[in-house]
């Protein structure tokens, strides 16, 4: 039996909901972090979506996140709690993607893990949303697990933690923020 590894991205850098033996800093390459897939059920409503990070498909792009280590012995159980919570409408796609691991005594191994990624062809895809349109959506939507900004600010602060800024998401922490002061 081997090891499962789960690449993390968006929620699951700060909630991965899930018990994990190693966790390391990895690098995606072809993809790149976006608020590019409509939110109707976690920090969204059929009436009033939300949006969510996805990995967008782009050619010389990559993605930092974390690469989740995950003990034989639960692979099976932690891929089923993770198929209820990340494929809830079928917007994600689970592929198997390989990552670079950048440290510890693992930098610059190469791992497959499960990666969810954005089906381009689901009807929750929008990733042609400009960053102000995706502001405003953030600061107004309310989903099951919360309000939408909380799962930005959460994101964008954790990154920061990891050494890992995304300027992007850091601009939208920031105007979403005066978003709702003014």
């Amino acid at each position: 039996m081997q090891s499962l590894w789960v690449f993390g991205y968006g929620s699951l850098v700060w909630n991965p909901g899930f018990a994990w033996t190693a966790r390391r800093i990895a690098r995606l390459d072809g993809f790149h972090r976006s608020f590019c897939m409509r939110s109707i059920h976690h920090r969204g409503t059929v009436q009033d979506p939300g949006l969510v990070l996805a990995l967008d498909a782009a050619e010389g792009a990559n993605c930092h996140g974390v690469a989740f280590e995950i003990a034989p012995q639960i692979a099976e159980e932690t891929l089923e709690y993770l198929r209820a919570r990340e494929l809830i409408s079928a917007a994600y796609l689970e592929t198997r993607q390989r990552l670079t691991l950048e440290d510890g005594k693992d930098a610059g191994r190469e791992v497959e893990a499960v990666v969810y990624v954005i089906d381009r062809d689901h009807g929750q895809y929008c990733g042609a949303l400009e960053l102000e349109d995706q502001a405003q959506i953030i600061a107004a939507a309310v989903g099951d697990r919360g309000p939408n900004c909380e799962y930005l600010h959460q994101t964008t602060a954790h990154l920061a933690e990891l050494g890992l800024p995304d300027p992007e998401l850091q601009w939208l922490s920031d105007r979403v923020k005066m978003l709702k002061t003014a």
